[in-house]
């Protein structure tokens, strides 16, 4: 049973996930670290789509060497998937029980982005496969991840709850988590690691 009617918006408690999981959101809602902390609860593994996605040099891997991945990760009884990738989205929902959707309000995500961004251009952070953020791709290009999640963020919004009111989908436990208290709420009643979530608080301001 679905926690939220995506349709009215109606509020209940959110109810625990599954064990095949994909967490999805606007970029910078914190898909990877919500999926990593959730994964470590379940004591299933985690995995993140950009890690399957990107080459050296920010390349795109085919598509097919993708769908190759990701059908070999998916085909356990358990499993955390992060990534909002639609051309393989007939793989992971196909298997998923839950959709864990982190519905934020613009403003939260899109602040939570730039820091991430400015963080990971300052300390020159690496990525997959040696990939590193660069100010001027992130900041200064058409390719900018900030236009990209200026331009998708409203797209999310109907996306996601007209794809999960097909009938295909309904089977799929649905929990809309639509601030970060609320979602550091629901993983504090789910087993697992205190000790991970109080990192995530220290690291990340909580909106309330």
């Amino acid at each position: 049973m679905r926690s939220i009617d995506p349709r009215v918006g109606a509020r209940e408690a959110a109810p625990p996930p599954g064990r095949r999981v994909n967490v999805v959101g606007t970029c910078g809602s914190g898909k990877t670290t919500v999926g990593r902390l959730l994964a470590a609860r379940l004591g299933v593994p985690f995995v993140e789509m950009d890690a399957l996605s990107w080459q050296p040099n920010w390349t795109l891997a085919p598509d097919e060497e993708i769908r190759a991945l990701v059908d070999e990760a998916t085909r356990g009884d358990g499993w955390v998937i992060d990534g909002n990738y639609s051309r393989f989205r007939d793989i992971v929902w196909a298997r998923a029980d839950t959709v864990v959707w982190l519905d934020y309000r613009f403003p939260v995500a899109f602040l939570q982005l730039v820091g991430r961004t400015l963080r990971r251009v300052l300390t020159g952070e690496q990525l997959w496969n040696e990939n590193r953020e660069r100010l001027r791709t992130a900041f200064l290009s058409r390719d900018s991840i900030l236009l990209w999640a200026i331009k998708t963020h409203r797209r999310r919004q109907r996306e996601y709850p007209a794809l999960l009111e097909r009938s295909v989908h309904r089977r799929l436990r649905f929990v809309r988590l639509r601030s970060r208290r609320e979602t550091e709420a629901w993983l504090a009643r789910l087993q697992g690691d205190g000790g991970a979530l109080g990192v995530w608080r220290s690291r990340t301001r909580i909106d309330r």
